[in-house]
């Protein structure tokens, strides 16, 4: 995967040479540059990349904490991926700083849509500024906590706003259940992505007919349409025909 001229580059931080390998090899085959590292000592003297892979299980230092010191230096992605798939753990994990969290054994496809995913809001929340959203009728004022349609504010429970905010501050950039239920609920439970899923059906329906810009992303999570997403598209040409 690339930015315009710039291959994006990801540190693979396992210490496992069997797993690193398969991952890296993945990676390169999907456009990435890989750089790896073997320890928590390696992953932090590491130069600046684009995104994290960070196992948990290091043998000098637990995952947690080198992510809890990548956080405090900057605001590079990090997608734990781990082993421990417990229900703390997960929330631990996210709680901490890890923009996602990947349980192994983990299908390849998944993990690299998952990174895709992390990096869009990663650049999105670069490039833009989400604290203030006017799209096609919809207002969303994050200083304030208010939500207008077509200049009608919206009255919302606190998580069905809560639910729009982190939405709202991806950019247009999908964002995984876990990530939502984490920052919303402090839970990952599944029992918990039910009541998500209601949040966001009741969210569609107050916010009448801009409802539609709330998009599921089938098998991740859920995103909110961008100005890209609901320009109208120039009618083809018209031939002879047509007339």
């Amino acid at each position: 995967m690339t930015t315009g001229r710039h291959k994006l580059q990801i540190l693979v931080v396992e210490d496992d040479n069997r797993v690193a390998e398969a991952l890296a090899g993945a990676l390169r085959r999907n456009g990435y540059q890989v750089r790896r590292a073997a320890n928590a000592a390696e992953a932090l003297a590491a130069a600046p990349v684009d995104l994290v892979l960070l196992d948990l299980g290091l043998p000098d230092r637990d995952g947690l904490a080198v992510c809890r010191e990548l956080r405090a230096r900057g605001s590079v992605p990090v997608i734990a991926v781990t082993a421990r798939g417990g229900e703390l753990d997960r929330v631990r994990g996210l709680r901490t700083g890890a923009d996602d969290y990947v349980v192994k054994p983990f299908a390849t496809a998944e993990l690299l849509a998952r990174i895709e995913a992390v990096l869009r809001r990663s650049m999105n929340q670069h490039t833009h500024d989400h604290r203030h959203l006017t799209i096609d009728g919809l207002e969303v004022d994050l200083a304030r906590r208010t939500v207008a349609v077509d200049g009608q504010p919206v009255p919302l429970t606190r998580k069905e706003y809560d639910v729009l905010a982190v939405l709202v501050r991806a950019g247009g950039a999908a964002v995984a259940r876990d990530r939502i239920l984490v920052e919303v609920w402090q839970s990952t439970y599944d029992s918990m992505s039910r009541t998500l899923d209601v949040h966001v059906a009741t969210l569609r329906g107050k916010l009448g007919r801009t409802g539609s810009m709330v998009r599921t992303v089938r098998g991740f999570g859920y995103r909110l349409a961008t100005t890209a997403d609901t320009a109208p598209h120039p009618a083809p040409p018209s031939t002879a025909a047509d007339r």
